[in-house]
């Protein structure tokens, strides 16, 4: 399979899940709260992952998401320059992605006249900093990603796992999101937070984006790698070489 192809299936997979993904927390804000509200976003996240992993793990590995890119290079299972250029893809999917969800919430309102892209900044995970230090906040992220790859492990990269495609994968996403979606988005992917929070910032709907970003990649990075390497080294059967 061409690096291109790879890519591709990479920047569409991580549109899928920043579109849906964005897209279902905008609507709620859009509806109010008497709507689905945070199950909905879990289920749509969960849904919208398991079909992109789904459709891209024979093609790419599915990874969508830096972390996850990155806990394959320190597993040795993708090269430096293939982590790059999938970070690249990913980035670039993500924010097509909050590009189109803008198009279709600006200039909606909330049920209290606030602007639905700014009260939901867009769909883009983020925490209130006057509530939360940074370090709890990417001690959260650390820990919900820890339970993504974990899943991601069992269920895809490990060769005993039972073959359900991205299922899993998805159903660890919508777990995560209702346990940390209140206190950190649950972003758990940089590129979750990089594309929407792009766009939101420079649309002035973002203020606080650029002051937490690192929040995104320190906490998701983190969990991600010590996750794999735990796996692959304590669970995982030896490889041979």
């Amino acid at each position: 399979m061409s690096l291109g192809k790879k890519l591709a299936a990479e920047a569409l997979g991580t549109f899928l899940l920043c579109f849906i993904g964005a897209g279902a927390i905008c609507l709620t804000a859009l509806k109010g709260a008497g709507y689905d509200g945070l199950l909905g976003v879990a289920i749509a996240h969960g849904l919208v992952l398991s079909i992109a992993v789904s459709a891209t793990m024979n093609v790419s590995g599915g990874h969508l998401n830096p972390a996850v890119s990155i806990a394959m290079f320190l597993t040795r299972r993708i090269s430096p320059a293939d982590t790059l250029a999938y970070v690249v893809a990913q980035l670039a999917g993500a924010t097509v992605a909050g590009a189109l969800v803008l198009a279709m919430f600006n200039g909606l309102s909330t049920s209290g006249g606030e602007s639905v892209v700014r009260a939901a900044v867009l769909g883009t995970p983020a925490y209130d900093a006057a509530a939360m230090s940074t370090g709890k906040a990417v001690f959260i992220e650390a820990c919900l990603t820890f339970v993504l790859l974990a899943a991601i492990f069992g269920t895809a990269v490990d060769p005993r796992a039972p073959k359900i495609g991205g299922f899993g994968i998805g159903l660890a996403v919508a777990a995560d999101i209702l346990v940390g979606s209140p206190l950190t988005g649950a972003s758990m992917n940089p590129a979750r937070t990089f594309g929407p929070g792009l766009v939101a910032t420079l649309s002035g709907n973002m203020p606080q984006f650029w002051a937490q970003h690192a929040v995104y990649w320190i906490g998701p990075v983190v969990g991600g790698a010590v996750a794999a390497v735990l796996y692959d080294r304590l669970i995982l059967e030896k490889r041979a070489t």
